[in-house]
Formats: structure tokens, sequence, C-alpha cells
């Protein structure tokens, strides 16, 4: 089969796309043809090698990717045959890889089969970017009186956080970086739809929102415009912020809190796995929203040979939605 290898720690040009050897699933794991295979933020910082990052880095040589979906062609010892040829979508694990590849190996308890009806990129979205998406708006507690702003508002947990914010009758703001970006967030529905770029964005969501204050930011760009958006927020308004894409996260200090009557939540590691249900349960609600039509992900695809472009386009920001690597 054709994978995508690493050798050395650096640039997304240490990922190599190469002929290997097909894997073979263990007991109680399945053999998947994959049909499409997320890439995260989280992807690059492990191909940088930082150790900043939630994952710790990975031993190398490595193949790259932790969502996968496809079609089950192989089983090992211990698993039921019905599985042979099923649709299905699997969350690999944080610190797993083996995604971008042709064939992929998962254990069969992680597997979800995909919803008739449902494609593949779509499926791959939600497994991570979704059940993801979905831990943050149980923190969030939206309700139809709320006034949203929702920052990377044309990312893939940006984008379904939009959607589902309008859905709770809520009126949302979304700012993005540049007007492709903006444009994406127009056509989501939002109220206001502003670029995160420009110097005086805050006086656009002011000036679009008239006299209703935010009462909500997420956000997980964090830094100058985290704090911005926070500074938007009225009084007994809430944030909850779950990562820091600019490199450093939303400051604040406790003060601020008690002076404006904030709620602050930060929907990351044990926050995210220890709602009820845990990760499982989130995915399981991510594809079942998906099937039933009221979260619909953005996906821009890159060919799998195209690995290092696709990560290339979210580390410059330049990618739209959910990025996903096709064969």
């Amino acid at each position: 089969m054709y994978a995508i290898r690493q050798y050395e720690f650096g640039a997304p040009e240490q990922l190599v796309y190469e002929l290997v050897p097909d894997p073979a699933p263990g007991p109680r794991q399945a053999l998947i043809e994959v049909r499409a295979a997320g890439v995260h933020l989280v992807d690059t910082v492990l191909r940088a090698g930082d150790t900043r990052g939630p994952v710790s880095p990975p031993r190398l040589p490595m193949t790259p990717g932790r969502e996968v979906a496809g079609v089950v062609t192989g089983l090992g010892d211990e698993v039921d045959e019905r599985w042979l040829g099923r649709r299905v979508v699997v969350h690999l694990g944080a610190g797993a890889g083996g995604g971008y590849a042709e064939l992929a190996v998962a254990d069969t308890a992680a597997l979800h089969e995909i919803p008739e009806g449902t494609g593949y990129e779509a499926a791959v979205a939600m497994v991570g970017t979704g059940r993801m998406a979905l831990g943050v708006l149980h923190h969030a507690r939206l309700v139809a009186a709320d006034v949203v702003l929702v920052n990377a508002a044309a990312g893939g947990i940006g984008n379904l956080l939009v959607q589902a914010a309008i859905r709770a009758g809520a009126t949302v703001a979304g700012a993005a970086g540049g007007e492709r970006k903006v444009e994406c967030v127009r056509r989501s529905g939002a109220v206001a739809a502003v670029d995160y770029t420009a110097a005086d964005w805050p006086d656009a969501v002011r000036a679009a929102l008239g006299d209703r204050s935010v009462t909500v930011v997420f956000d997980g760009v964090g830094g100058a415009v985290g704090r911005a958006a926070f500074d938007l927020l009225g009084a007994s308004g809430r944030v909850v912020s779950f990562g820091w894409s600019a490199g450093e996260p939303l400051r604040f200090t406790s003060a601020e809190l008690f002076e404006r009557q904030l709620t602050a939540v930060v929907a990351l590691g044990a926050s995210i796995t220890g709602i009820p249900g845990g990760l499982r349960g989130l995915e399981e609600r991510a594809l079942a929203e998906l099937a039933a039509g009221r979260l619909l992900p953005a996906v821009q695809t890159f060919s799998l040979r195209d690995a290092a472009a696709a990560q290339t386009a979210l580390e410059r920001r330049t990618a739209t939605g959910k990025v996903v690597l096709v064969p």
C-alpha cells in the first residue's frame, strides 16, 4: 500500500508518500480500506516534534493520522465476520497514528458504522472534530437568548459551533481570518461575519449587534484575537476556550471575572473526557447529528500524496472547514 511516512521532525516536507508493507489486523482488530483520513492541527504539532503540544511527539519513523473512514476488508482473530464489508469510521486515539494511508488497522471496539446516506469525508470530520464541537457545546449550555461570538468560525470546529448556535436560536457573529473565510461564515447564516485580521474588527462586531451584548464567546484561537473577543463579553457572559492556534492561550485575570461577573470554561482534556458517555458517547452523538442533517461539516479535501500541502494549509490558516485526505 501507499502511505505517508515521516523519518525526521520538522517542516511539512518531512511527510513522504511511499510504498510500504500492508498492515495486518491483530486479535479484535479490523483492516480498513481508507476512503478518507482526517487532518488535525495537532498532527502538525506532532510532525514538528513540539513537546509543548497536548500529545507527546511520536517515535519515528511513523505514519501520521488519527481519524479514518472506509470499508472493512479484513479481520483479525476474535472478530465477528459481520464486520466484513461494512462502512466504518473510527478515531484511532490521541497518541495513535496510521491514518494517512491506503489501509489502516483499528480495534473493532472503537468502530462506528457510518450512517446510511452519509459520505466518508463527512463521517471522518464528525468522529474527531464533531465530537470536540459537541464537547465544547456541552459546556456552553446555549439558550435562544444568547448572543454568540465564534472565533475561527470558518474552521472545522468553528463552522459546527456556528451551525449549532443558530439551531439553538441564538444570535451568532463569526470572526475569521481573510475575506475568503469571512464569506464562508456569511454563508453559514451568521448575522455578522468579520475579518479578525483587521484592527477594528471588534468595532464591526459591536456595530452589527447594535445594543445587544455578547453573552458567549467560543475561542480556539487565543492570543490577541481571543483577548479582543473576551473584551466584547457583556456582564455575566461566559467564555469557552478550547485551544490556542495563535500560539498562546487566551489570558485574563480572576479579578476580571469577578468584576464583570464572567464565567470561564476550558473545554479540553478531562473536561471533555469527563462528560457523561465519554468520547465514545460524543462520537455517537456527532454521527447522529450528521445523519439527521442537523450538523453538516464543511470539508476541504486533499489527495493522500499531498498530505504535506494539507498540513501547510492548516498551519498557514488558509484551509476552510475540516481538512481531509482522500485516495
